[in-house]
């Protein structure tokens, strides 16, 4: 009585927990975009660079005033993939969207990766000089620069000019490819009689930043890759240090969200100083930036070129993968948060992908892939179902020494041992499979949440998205009744699919010797079923199907034990 007493507690418990969870600790709702506000505050805190980089304490300084009004002059730009504006007031790049990403199914916004500082959460990118002589006048921030043209169309590189009015004069010219990288190519011609010594620097700033979601098996915020190492950077270690410096040479660093990224980085032969900074505001304002520690002479009539890159779009693992081969940009596929697993989930990847490019659907893709990975893990499947099998068969004995015993727990315990080694068989011959499974399986649920493929691909029916949950739920009859259900009654068809074959796998599988253990077990399709119900449909999808192969393989290895079993008797 007890027993059914703890066990109806746990259950209600449960409940009460996935109902607080959605109640209490819902994502907040994002800033409102016309928040006047909101916007003049971003102005104030984008009052100075402040890049203050440690190998030069110069002019790279506050010198705006905090009451000046923003100005702006734009230039607009069309690539193959991305489109935007640049401000030529300190040519600074932040409004930059995504033609072929869009906000939601219906293709209505497009996705955009840099926002201007009027906005409610700007993210912009300034690239400049600075120079060890503060008497060197140099272009900031307020600088307007000149452009030929205020509008540059695919396959044009926009050039832009700023003459500093004492024999300095920066020329910059940016060129987009098929793709989102950005080259970056800084010219400066020294018609002044004194000779400049001068080096470049990169930032970029993002201030109140919320993330949409959080998850644990996903970082996302800043990162870059340091002395062939990635080093992920959370906004609570910048907030606890102020700043974290790294110097490298081929590496790159850079902001990353699920599935979009900003990154910069000077020529793969250049030594750099990178830094990620914490700008002391509110909602996670950061500033990563780099600085060429290789400071040039530049004699009079001279002049110098330097180059700098920009990674600012999709994370398309081939696409990355094809800019490490052709500009050597070292490590930038672990921007890709693969995980640990990463030698597994890689591959695993390009499988999925393969599979989906070949019958053209992305969840037919995880279907071919998911039995796949059931073929090849057939075999260990059979060893670890023989050890459950053989422990099922003396279910019943165990349950008799468990109830004759069940006052004296050490004499249990050795007359269970004794019958495990009677009937030659080891309680934990079944893990060891197992625990070789779950890397694997572990690795393809990373492939299938940090896949952009699977963001906004249908698949059949109902599901048009899926990395977005089943949008059907059970408790208005999927639709029938015309109710929007609360976030945590929305419970699909998938899920309860989900939670259906779960629980006849349990069914089919040895219950815990244990009944409080076997109980416990049987509640966990149930709890599963809520759980999974806010994932994204296509992970639903792989569980269900793991599920179906492993109940048509536990059957098929049951059915051939029995035969074997009566072959042995007669």
């Amino acid at each position: 009585m007890d027993n059914q007493k703890n066990l109806l507690i746990a259950v209600v418990l449960s409940v009460v927990i996935l109902v607080g969870f959605d109640f209490f600790f819902k994502p907040k709702k994002p800033f409102e975009e016309n928040s006047v506000e909101q916007a003049q505050m971003n102005q104030r805190e984008d009052s100075g660079e402040d890049v203050n980089l440690p190998s030069i304490n110069s002019q790279i300084e506050n010198k705006a005033n905090e009451n000046d009004k923003l100005v702006e002059e734009r230039i607009t730009f069309n690539s193959k993939r991305l489109t935007g504006t640049i401000n030529l007031i300190g040519a600074t790049m932040d409004d930059l969207s995504l033609k072929d990403y869009f906000e939601t199914i219906n293709k209505e916004s497009k996705i955009k990766i840099l926002n201007p500082v009027s906005s409610t959460s700007p993210y912009f990118l300034r690239i400049g000089w600075a120079s060890p002589d503060k008497s060197v006048k140099l272009p900031n921030k307020d600088s307007r620069w000149k452009s030929l043209k205020k509008s540059y169309s695919e396959n044009e590189k926009i050039e832009l000019e700023w003459n500093n009015g004492e024999g300095l004069t920066f020329f910059r010219t940016i060129e987009f490819d098929e793709n989102f990288l950005i080259s970056v190519v800084d010219k400066v011609q020294n018609k002044s009689p004194k000779t400049i010594k001068l080096t470049n620097f990169s930032y970029l700033r993002r201030l109140n930043y919320r993330p949409a979601n959080k998850f644990f098996i996903l970082h996302e915020g800043p990162l870059g890759v340091f002395n062939d190492t990635l080093k992920e950077v959370s906004y609570d270690e910048i907030e606890e240090n102020n700043e974290i410096i790294e110097t490298t040479k081929n590496g790159w660093i850079g902001y990353t969200d699920h599935y979009w990224q900003v990154t910069i980085f000077p020529e793969t032969n250049e030594t750099f100083k990178a830094r990620f900074k914490n700008l002391k505001n509110r909602n996670n304002s950061v500033q990563i930036d780099f600085i060429n520690e290789n400071i040039k002479t530049l004699k009079s009539g001279e002049s110098l070129k330097t180059k700098s890159y920009i990674f600012a779009g999709a994370k398309e693992v081939p696409l990355i993968d094809q800019y490490i081969k052709k500009i050597g940009i070292n490590k930038l596929d672990l921007s890709v948060d693969f995980g640990w697993f990463y030698f597994l989930t890689k591959p695993l990847f390009y499988a999925l992908h393969f599979l989906s490019s070949l019958v053209g659907n992305f969840g037919v893709g995880i279907i071919i892939l998911t039995i796949c990975i059931r073929i090849v893990l057939f075999p260990l499947a059979n060893k670890s179902f023989k050890s459950m099998n053989s422990m099922r068969m003396i279910t019943p004995e165990i349950q008799r020494i468990r109830e004759r015993y069940k006052d004296d727990r050490q004499r249990m315990n050795q007359e269970m041992f004794a019958m495990y080694k009677e009937k030659k068989i080891n309680p934990a011959a079944g893990c060891l499979p197992i625990l070789i499974q779950i890397p694997i399986f572990f690795a393809l649920y990373k492939v299938l949440f940090v896949s952009i493929e699977m963001r906004h691909a249908p698949f059949f029916g109902w599901i048009q998205d899926l990395s977005a949950p089943d949008p059907t739920s059970l408790f208005n009859l999927f639709g029938l009744i015309p109710w929007d259900t609360p976030a945590f009654l929305t419970i699909g068809i998938w899920p309860i699919l989900m939670g259906v074959t779960m629980f006849l796998q349990q069914k089919i599988n040895p219950p815990p010797p244990d009944p409080i253990q076997a109980k416990i077990f049987m509640m966990l399709p149930f709890i599963f079923t809520f759980l999974l119900a806010t994932f994204p449909s296509g992970m639903v999808v792989y569980w269900t199907v793991n599920n179906i192969l492993s109940i048509a393989q536990q059957y098929i290895l049951l059915r051939k034990q029995s035969k074997e079993n009566i072959n042995q008797r007669s």
